[in-house]
């Protein structure tokens, strides 16, 4: 039965792994995310100080151009939220795969105590025994 949890314990620690790296890609996924917004959002910055620079020019190509940031900007804010959403079931996943393991690894540390305490309780039984045998010895020399 020790094998047994050993390996269950191995299986789930493995599991946890996983989704801890899994929680991981999402949470860069995120990261990226934010980056590309923030980068969009200098780039708008730059755009407009360069169409207020040269208005003429700016006619022709700022509306174009401030209707295709609004839509990238509109499909990175949905796709943050699609990944936070993804992240949130990921940590509740990662959340019960870590309970599961911490059961686990609790019932290994108390079959382990049980051990330990039953051969404490075996070896003071042999060692009474020997001191029982000492004392009669004792007592028959007398």
């Amino acid at each position: 039965m020790a094998t047994g949890l050993k390996t269950l314990i191995k299986l789930n620690s493995w599991g946890v792994d996983q989704k801890r790296r899994k929680l991981g890609e999402i949470m860069r996924l995120i990261d990226t995310l934010e980056t590309q917004s923030k980068n969009l959002e200098d780039e708008l910055v730059r755009e407009q100080h360069a169409a207020a620079a040269s208005p003429e020019e700016a006619a022709y190509t700022y509306g174009n151009y401030a209707n295709a940031v609004i839509l990238r900007r509109q499909r990175i804010a949905s796709s943050i939220a699609s990944a936070e959403s993804e992240a949130d079931g990921a940590r509740d996943e990662l959340a019960e795969a870590y309970r599961d393991l911490k059961k686990y690894e609790t019932v290994q540390a108390n079959r382990l105590a049980e051990e330990k305490k039953e051969e404490a309780r075996k070896e003071q039984i042999g060692l009474d025994e020997i001191g029982l045998q000492g004392h009669v010895r004792q007592r028959t020399v007398r």
